[in-house]
């Protein structure tokens, strides 16, 4: 798992989708679990995980405050292309939480999603 800590979010890169739950050692968090994803295919295709936003798991409620992770499945970005829109699909995910679901606050949404794609894809574009 290659990690890249942002000031927002962890950003977590890795070809395996289970990893993740290794990598905060849990089998489940957030309604997903690493028994569904140990029996799903992992292609460049289809896999349980293509990318994941959302609270880094810990105990007790969460808040839009709590820290949050951005995963992006690598074996699923076959191209470019698909590295961009898969991080700003997830990056848009974590843009509501970070304006607190707030919906009048989409255009900045929209732009620090951009803005953040932008930023992390030059930063990582070499692993494609």
């Amino acid at each position: 798992m290659l990690t890249i800590t942002r000031d927002h979010y962890d950003l977590l890169l890795s070809t395996d989708p289970c990893s993740i739950f290794d990598y905060y050692n849990v089998d489940e968090m957030h309604g997903l679990n690493k028994t569904d994803c140990l029996a799903h295919p992992n292609t460049s295709e289809s896999s349980y995980i293509c990318g994941w936003a959302n609270h880094i798991p810990h105990e007790g409620e969460y808040h839009v405050s709590d820290r949050m992770f951005v995963f992006i499945n690598l074996n699923r970005c076959n191209s470019h292309l698909d590295l961009i829109c898969n991080l700003y699909h997830e990056l848009m995910h974590w843009a509501v939480n970070h304006y607190d679901e707030d919906l009048s606050f989409e255009e900045e949404m929209i732009t620090i999603a951009e803005e953040e794609t932008r930023e992390v894809y030059e930063l990582i574009k070499y692993l494609i």
